[in-house]
């Protein structure tokens, strides 16, 4: 299907699926104007200090969308392209306007034929090409299964934070933390490792992680107004999570979950477990998120506050207000569009939605 651009006003209705939202119906008019049309697999995007846009597509281009045209950037990341894997997030250096550093995270496999693992790199552009590209961190070991990549990024406080998915093995990755996987990292911005990183001096422990207990994070976000790191993870069949990551702690995935296999057994009977983190919110059924992004201006009123969050199974936009730290409603915007992979806040304060096999949208509120 064709897109133009212009505005396209949705009156959202609620379905009939079998999804958390459906518990409270409620129509929200909005309208959303196509702004990047044609994109495969936005997975992961950024405003220039221009106002144009860097884009990840999965399969490993990076696209500059400037004054209405796409250049592909040249000498990209060499990506492992493999079921969930690829080229994934992408974000600026706070201190870009001077340094020029970006940083990617990707599927990378070194030619190894027994597969690849999640990797983060930091480069700077010139003359549409990447230059002086740098791998910081690279999980190991690979492995050829195509699940559970990760990968968010995002700073905080001058440091590095990223996440890598448990890649497939949940009885292995999450929980030992002398293994990648399942974890959530610090970094310093050139790739070393912090001095006051909680396992430092744990014995053969990865010094990188920062948390764990962690099952496939895609969604990983600064809360403005709190300063702290929110994150969402896939569960299994139900159990998808919103948690707020915290020094050294242990998100408990697979000895606790709210989900079960996709076969419909069990994987454990505990949903809570002393010296585990319980998550802020949870969906069951799952949702399957990708993408989120706090909506931190004034363009859209009574929302402002509010978390959104990208949803891959049910195509479409969660809107989720917030009371006091907690989901109190959940509303669905850009319903049936796409499934939604990646969500920014722009520098004009309006939110913009990279959908699968459409392109980057800009959200807009119309008036009740």
């Amino acid at each position: 299907m064709k897109f133009k651009f212009g505005p396209f006003i949705i009156v959202i209705i609620a379905s009939f699926f079998a999804c958390a939202q459906d518990k409270n119906p409620i129509n929200i008019k909005h309208s959303y104007e196509v702004i990047v049309k044609d994109l495969n697999n936005p997975w992961g995007f950024t405003f220039l200090t221009d106002g144009s846009i860097l884009i990840n597509e999965k399969d490993g281009r990076i696209i500059h969308f400037k004054n209405n045209k796409k250049t592909e950037i040249k000498n990209p990341p060499k990506v492992y392209l493999r079921g969930q894997g690829g080229l994934l997030d992408i974000e600026l250096h706070p201190n870009y306007k001077n340094n020029g550093w970006i940083y990617f995270s990707f599927a990378y496999s070194d030619g190894d034929e027994n597969g690849g693992n999640t990797s983060i790199m930091r480069a700077k552009i010139k003359n549409d090409s990447l230059i002086n590209k740098e791998i910081l961190y690279k999980a190991v070991p690979n492995t050829t299964k195509g699940q559970h990549f990760g990968s968010r990024i995002v700073f905080k406080d001058g440091y590095l934070f990223f996440s890598i998915g448990e890649r497939g093995e949940r009885d292995i990755n999450p929980q030992d933390l002398t293994r990648d996987g399942g974890k959530i990292y610090r970094l310093n911005d050139d790739g070393s490792i912090p001095k006051d990183n909680p396992f430092v001096d744990t014995k053969n422990a990865k010094t990188a992680i920062w948390s764990y207990g962690h099952r496939n994070p895609q969604g990983m976000k600064i809360n403005p107004f709190t300063n702290e790191i929110w994150s969402h993870e896939h569960g299994p069949r139900g159990g998808d999570e919103i948690n707020i990551i915290k020094k050294g702690a242990n998100y408990g995935w697979p000895v606790i979950t709210y989900g079960i296999n996709y076969s419909g057994t069990a994987i454990t009977d505990q949903t809570k477990k002393e010296g585990m983190q319980q998550p802020l919110h949870y969906w069951d059924p799952s949702i399957a998120p990708s993408g989120m992004a706090f909506i931190n201006s004034d363009k859209y009123g009574d929302w402002k506050g509010s978390l959104l969050v990208g949803s891959l199974k049910f195509q479409y936009l969660d809107l989720c207000t917030l009371q006091k730290g907690k989901v109190i409603k959940e509303q669905r915007l850009l319903d049936g569009l796409g499934r939604v992979r990646s969500v920014e806040q722009g520098p004009d304060g309006y939110i913009y939605v990279g959908i699968e096999n459409l392109g980057i949208v800009k959200l807009k509120r119309n008036k009740e």
